[in-house]
Order: structure tokens, then sequence, then C-alpha cells
């Protein structure tokens, strides 16, 4: 609950700083359109990635395989593009960079390796208890 009390009190703070630093260089109109541009372009280009994350995750179901990468990305892909259409530079930059697939692959091994527990290891042999049982006189069990 704290991290999400932080979230809503700063980063509206922090992109309020970046429109008057950006505004002050650039002027408020320019600003206005850059916010809107690269909203513009950063849906655009989420589309585009949205699209091919489909298709290689088609591609894996037709191989018969599970595309837990591709249902992932296509979160943080659909989350993107949500932070670029909220108006700032600040979600602008973490957008792209969760765009991007390079960036975006990194960002989930750091995770992986951050959550994966190694007690987890995939074993070749199953644990269990069996018992024997003995037939009754009539041949059922």
């Amino acid at each position: 609950m704290n991290s999400l009390l932080f979230l809503l009190i700063f980063v509206p703070i922090i992109e309020i700083y970046l429109f008057i630093k950006v505004g002050s260089y650039i002027g408020a109109f320019n600003t206005i359109s850059l916010i809107l541009i690269t909203a513009v372009i950063g849906i655009m280009y989420a589309r585009y990635e949205g699209f091919n994350t489909l298709r290689s995750g088609m591609s894996q179901i037709v191989k018969n395989q599970l595309p837990i990468y591709e249902i992932i990305s296509g979160a943080a892909l659909a989350f993107a593009a949500l932070l670029l259409i909220l108006p700032g530079f600040a979600t602008d930059i973490i957008g792209f960079l969760l765009i991007f697939p390079p960036t975006r692959k990194l960002l989930f091994k750091k995770v992986k390796n951050k959550y994966s527990d190694p007690k987890n290891k995939k074993q070749d042999f199953i644990n269990g208890e069996f018992e024997d049982i003995d037939e009754d006189k009539n041949g059922k069990i």
C-alpha cells in the first residue's frame, strides 16, 4: 500500500516538475505538442510490437509450446501503452523502455532472476508412497 501511495503522490510531482523545466526551455506550445507526438508515436509502435508479440505467440502455440514470454510481453506492452497515453515525460520514458524488445527482455530477465527459487529445479523423479492392496476372495478390490 505504501508503494501505491508513493506513486500517487510523487509521479505527478515529478511530471509537473518536468513540464515546468521542459516548458521553460522550449515553450508551452512545443511542450504540449511534444507530449501529444510522443503519445501518438508510442501508441503506434506499441500496436506494432503487440502484433509482433501476437504473431510470435501464435507460432509458439503452433509448435505446441506455452507462450509464456509472449503473454508477459503482451501485458507489458499494454502497460507501456497506458503509460504513453498518460501525459508526462517520465511516464513516456518508462513506456518507451517497456515497448522496445531488448529492454523488455532485460527487464524480464532481471525479474526472473530475482523471483526464481533455486529450490524449484526440475527433478527427474516424483516422490510418492504406495500400498499393496490384496484382492478379496471374489476378485474385487
